[in-house]
This record gives structure tokens, C-alpha cells and sequence, in this order.
């Protein structure tokens, strides 16, 4: 579901050792999104990273267009609730937006992003392997390219 969603964990301490409140919205979206086994398109970004907000409405429209076909979107936000509340009242966004701090440039690291900048992007397949990442902005084509890719079996 669309939102915003946020934990006084850092994501990567979050996703290894969950917090203790098991129905707090982090940890049973994070939960729901590991169990579903389908492919997820995971947006690191900022509000203060031009080229992020700059894609934001593609990737919500993307989002839009292959929701149906099991597709999940996600952003996961290296900044305050507050900002990201801001950001999404003058741009409204159809997938769920984490809450994280610098710290989850660490997990970004860990996908791909050795120079850990933003925006980064990774598309996952529905077994959780990295189909594509992208350090910088994803052009249309080339991201739904990626999301077919990620829709066909192996």
C-alpha cells in the first residue's frame, strides 16, 4: 500500500534482527514483502537528491502499470519522516516509502552501490536475486525493460 512507513531501526538492523513490536507497519510490510515472492523494484533516494525526485513520478506511474502483473515497488527514503511527508503531499506516490537514515546506504553498498550515491536503484526477481541495478537516474525504457526481465522465469 501506498505510505510512508518508518522504524527506530536502521533499515539493515532492521531487516536482520526485526524489532521487538512485531506489529509495528515496518516490520509487517518488510515481513509481507519477503513472504510474497515476487519481484521487487527497491528505489533508494532523498528529497534532497534532485535526480531522485526527479524520477519519483516515473516510478510511481511504472508502478501503477505493473502492479497487476506482481510487480512491487518500494522507496526507501535516506531521510527525516517529515521531509518525505512533504515531499509526497506535492508528489503523491502509488508504492510504500521507507523511512531510513544514512545508515541503509550501507545495505545499498552491500546491493551494488559501492560508491553508495543516490539515486540507486535495484530490481529484484521474484527468488530475491538482483536482476539489474542502477546508480543514477533509470530511464523509462530501460527500467521497464528491466521489469519484463524480471517477470520472465529463468
Amino acid at each position: 500500500q501506498p505510505g510512508i512507513y518508518t522504524s527506530g531501526n536502521d533499515l539493515e538492523d532492521f531487516m536482520q534482527r526485526p524489532p521487538q513490536d512485531e506489529d509495528s507497519p515496518v516490520f509487517l510490510f518488510m515481513k509481507a514483502l519477503l513472504a510474497c515472492e515476487k519481484p521487487v523494484v527497491v528505489d533508494f533516494w532523498a528529497t534532497w537528491c534532485a535526480p531522485c525526485k526527479e524520477e519519483m513520478p516515473e516510478f510511481s506511474t511504472i508502478s501503477s502499470k505493473y502492479a497487476g502483473k506482481g510487480i512491487q515497488f518500494v522507496g526507501i527514503s535516506i531521510d527525516s519522516a517529515e521531509k518525505v511527508l512533504a515531499f509526497q503531499k506535492d508528489t503523491p506516490v502509488s508504492y510504500p516509502l521507507l523511512i531510513s537514515n544514512l545508515e541503509s546506504l550501507e545495505l545499498s553498498s552491500d546491493l551494488g552501490n559501492r560508491a553508495r550515491a543516490l539515486p540507486f536503484t535495484v530490481i529484484l526477481r521474484a527468488d530475491g536475486r538482483p536482476q539489474q541495478v542502477k546508480l543514477g537516474k533509470f530511464a523509462t525504457p530501460d527500467l521497464e525493460k528491466a521489469i519484463q526481465s524480471a517477470l520472465r522465469p529463468d
